[in-house]
């Protein structure tokens, strides 16, 4: 008899799938009692089923060919499943190694557990608080949405939504469980049923948590095993959609399990929560996008008040002030000609380069030149023009200069800082690592590793080295020290990151080791997982997971060309627009272009970009891919045409659209 089954539904996260896979490979070994494992793959673009057929065999896959949805993935995988224990687990999540045994010898010792979820830390080790949870009733979920769960976490009356009066390091009977980890007794899924497929994403494992509490069964909050999760990697939940979806499944919950006046109220509160929430997410991206921009302006604004009023009293042919409409309406045009040429040449990108700034800044004075000679009524001072141009330059060049200051404490603005990282792993493994930091380019100063296994590889005099000793060592292959010395190596030389080797240590001990070490100085960890060509982590628990590869650099997604390629649409798109009623009559699908002509001009698609090859997640679809302008005599194979459009990618320029363009003109309706 299967003792346990796993389902996992993975879309689009390939490199996190791949570390919680090996992960859990171990814990089977370790359970040593029988387990399937499903993998069930909503239509992912980044050669996530390729991976799983390669390295995983023993994996139960279920490749569906659209996006169902989380409920229905995990149900057709549940459907099939026949393990007496039967775990659903996010792909962005590492088990120990004894999960899945003291998960399964829990449920055994309680037979009315229905369910069960384990203390979930983030990537830097940090617990997360919905390893527990209460019931969302209207008086828990107010307090949740209105902040005052989060300023008073302990409280019983606010803080029941993660319960955190609760100790942590003690196992509780609580109300819901989260999705990222949640071990269900089959008996009692035959029970109540699989999960509510009305919800897409988020809420689900609310509404099965309560429904397991309706059978007679009990929930339980079990700290005996603990499990990394990415949290943020497969919900972004800084973003406007995260708010609506979250939100609106709680209407869902409500609607479905709550009297009618109860549900009435829970659905007020959640749409004041839903329209408040996401103007705040708005306003926070707009805030954070903007600031930059906006103290700059006002510092150019403060100078060029400074020149004018300079240049009246010392140089101004006639005597007099200028008139009042040269601060309120023309300094304010030029700051914003100057901000906006700044933008489009480069200045805002890192690294930071002086040359950048000075170049876009000159462009801008020209263009503010050349206008003001076409408008008498406008036109000021030509002085004043240039000096604002030098003033702008300088006052971009210092404000970053002095964030860059404050931020590194060093005043090398053009270069970018490198982290010290070390390696806590073995020779072959860090050097390993080395390759693949140097293969992405990554910006980093590897120090050097930390050994794992010290007792079989030290020399017999080596029983008087010590941490300051390694300052004396010339080469990488030398260890910085042992793992007992890892908090003072960090101090010592000042290290930003951490890669674990997962060939060499165990999950349980590098989440020991994540627990163990001090907060102050803050590190970030990364993993490298075994065999794996990814070296994953995160950097909080509301931070997307990240990872270092050997995926090649595309100039498509460069700022300063996605910019270019950004500004090409939007032109080209209004253009085409404007005579379209000329150019619709030489176009076979009349309809599809001008709603193709629309969707570009807002951004919901662009002219020319990858249909074969997979790009970023956030990349927004094509209309026509570079492969079909090339000229074939016979129809092109797949390989060829994602060749054509990596050479496309790598070597973007602006001008490469307007070529496919017009080699591809009657495909724009398609």
């Amino acid at each position: 008899m299967v003792k346990l089954s796993v389902v996992i539904v993975n879309y689009n996260v390939c490199y996190f799938l791949e570390q919680a896979l090996l992960s859990v490979r171990r814990a089977v070994e370790k359970l040593g009692q029988p387990v399937e494992v499903f993998v069930v793959d909503n239509n992912s673009a980044d050669g996530s089923v390729a991976m799983v057929r390669a390295r995983f065999p023993e994996v139960i896959l279920i490749a569906n060919r659209d996006n169902p949805g989380f409920s229905k993935g995990n149900n057709q995988a549940l459907r099939r499943a026949t393990g007496q224990y039967q775990l659903l687990l996010n792909p962005d999540t590492v088990v120990e190694e004894d999960t899945f045994r003291a998960c399964c010898d829990f449920m055994d010792a309680h037979p009315d557990c229905g369910g069960l979820g384990v203390k979930m830390l983030d990537g830097q080790g940090q617990f997360l608080p919905e390893s527990k949870r209460a019931l969302p009733t209207p008086a828990v979920a107010f307090y949740k949405m209105f902040g005052l769960a989060s300023i008073f976490p302990k409280s019983r009356t606010f803080g029941r939504y993660h319960l955190g009066f609760l100790d942590k390091e003690e196992t509780h009977e609580i109300e819901v469980l989260s999705g990222a980890f949640m071990l269900l007794r089959k008996a009692a899924l035959d029970q109540v049923g699989l999960l509510d497929e009305d919800y897409f994403m988020y809420g689900e494992d609310i509404d099965l948590s309560y429904r397991l509490t309706q059978g007679g069964w009990k929930n339980y909050y079990f700290p005996g095993t603990r499990i990394i999760h990415y949290k943020g990697e497969s919900t972004k939940r800084t973003s406007v959609n995260y708010v609506f979806v979250f939100y609106r499944a709680m209407v869902i919950f409500a609607e479905k399990h709550f009297a009618s006046d109860q549900a009435g109220l829970f659905s007020l509160l959640i749409n004041a929560a839903i329209w408040l929430r996401a103007g705040a997410a708005v306003l926070e991206r707009l805030v954070v996008r903007a600031a930059p921009l906006l103290l700059d302006a006002g510092l150019i604004w403060g100078g060029m008040y400074f020149l004018k009023t300079y240049w009246e009293h010392n140089h101004k042919f006639a005597p007099g002030a200028y008139p009042r409409q040269y601060m309120l309406v023309a300094v304010p045009a030029y700051i914003l000609i100057w901000l906006i040429s700044a933008y489009l040449g480069g200045a805002y990108d890192p690294p930071v380069k002086t040359s950048r700034v000075a170049r876009s800044i000159f462009v801008g004075t020209l263009l503010i030149s050349a206008a003001s000679n076409f408008l008498d009524a406008w036109r000021f001072s030509k002085a004043l023009i240039i000096l604002g141009g030098v003033w702008a330059v300088a006052a971009l060049v210092g404000r970053q200069l002095l964030a860059h200051f404050i931020k590194y404490k060093d005043l090398r603005l053009s270069e970018r800082r490198q982290k010290n990282i070390a390696i806590v792993g073995s020779g072959p493994e860090s050097r390993r690592v080395r390759q693949l930091l140097e293969a992405a380019a990554v910006q980093a100063r590897v120090i050097g590793y930390v050994n794992v296994a010290p007792e079989a590889e030290a020399s017999a005099d080596a029983d008087g080295y010590s941490i300051a000793d390694s300052f004396t060592q010339s080469s990488l292959e030398e260890p910085l020290g042992e793992l007992r010395q890892l908090a003072d190596i960090i101090r010592l030389y000042a290290l930003d990151e951490l890669i674990f080797c997962g060939k060499d240590l165990p999950a349980s001990q590098i989440i020991a080791l994540m627990l163990s070490l001090p907060a102050d100085p803050p590190v970030a960890y990364k993993i490298l997982p075994e065999d794996s060509q990814y070296i994953i982590g995160s950097s909080s628990k509301d931070a997307p997971g990240d990872y270092y590869t050997l995926d090649i650099a595309l100039n498509l997604y460069q700022p300063q060309q996605a910019r270019a390629k950004r500004l090409l649409d939007v032109l080209t798109s209004a253009g085409l627009l404007l005579l379209a009623p000329l150019l619709i009559w030489s176009q076979p699908k009349k309809a599809g272009f001008l709603r193709n002509a629309l969707a570009v001009l807002l951004g919901n698609k662009t002219w020319v970009g990858l249909r074969y090859m997979s790009g970023p997640a956030q990349a927004v679809p094509a209309v026509v891919s570079p492969a079909d302008a090339a000229a074939a005599t016979i129809p092109l194979n797949e390989v060829t045409l994602r060749r054509l459009e990596l050479l496309y990618a790598k070597d973007y320029e602006a001008g490469m659209d307007l070529s496919v363009l017009w080699r591809c003109w009657q495909r724009l309706g398609e």
